[in-house]
């Protein structure tokens, strides 16, 4: 039977503010779903919560037949879920191989080593850089070694969000096939939050779509692509 990630009826507060009301959404593997909206539209904190970083008031995060749900962050990750944070979150005063090896403690050194081949194979510029410090790469190198350490946990699922951010359009270009790659040729199951809705399209085969909070859209990215709904949901139109 596939894997599958489902989220249901999600919801998370901050303090007396609404973030996230009764969202659901599913992943299976090697499929990529992306979840658009506009800013403050509650994609992240969606992202947060599945991984265990923020605390969902209620709801369902279902991995492997398990809800994960007030579990530990950690647990999670164990569990096979990665993030890769916005602003790529790199720990800069490390080396780009310290970087990776701190992604493989999830999975024990003899697997670490094997998933290490494995993100140098991906990227190999990852390898040429190994020794450099973290904060002295470029922003796509950057956007690279945050990808590969979420590869060296050797997850089942990879959240992404904002990949795009901040990048030339061609090093775009390389993160967007990188994406690809992951999920077609390792099977893994992918949730992508983009403002860039032509690379959300270009990548996933649904979508779901968020407004203050809650789902307003959601289908195949080719029956939701130039839809009024959609430029309402961006325009934070969407009721």
């Amino acid at each position: 039977m596939p894997r599958q990630l489902e989220v249901s009826d999600l919801s998370v507060d901050y303090g007396e503010i609404a973030a996230v009301r009764d969202v659901s959404l599913s992943v299976a593997e090697g499929e990529i779903v992306a979840l658009l909206g506009a800013n403050g539209a509650g994609k992240s904190t969606t992202l947060k919560a599945i991984i265990g970083m923020v605390k969902a008031r209620r709801g369902a995060v279902v991995v492997s037949g398990r809800n994960v749900i007030g579990e530990p962050a950690h647990l999670i990750a164990r569990m096979g879920i990665a993030l890769v944070p916005e602003g790529r979150r790199v720990f800069r005063r490390m080396t780009v191989r310290e970087n990776l090896l701190l992604g493989g403690t999830v999975c024990g050194a003899a697997q670490a080593r094997r998933q290490l081949e494995g993100v140098h194979a991906l990227f190999p510029r990852l390898e040429e850089r190994a020794r450099q410090l973290a904060g002295t790469l470029s922003g796509g190198e950057q956007q690279m070694l945050a990808i590969g350490r979420a590869m060296m946990m050797r997850p089942q699922f990879v959240l992404f969000d904002e990949p795009s951010l901040g990048l030339a359009p061609l090093v775009v270009a390389d993160v967007v096939a990188a994406i690809r790659r992951i999920c077609q040729d390792f099977g893994i199951g992918a949730i992508v939050v983009e403002q860039n809705a032509d690379i959300a399209f270009a990548l996933a085969t649904r979508a779901c779509v968020l407004s203050r909070g809650r789902t307003v859209l959601s289908g195949p990215t080719d029956q939701l692509r130039g839809s009024a709904a959609l430029r309402d949901a961006y325009l934070g139109m969407a009721s």
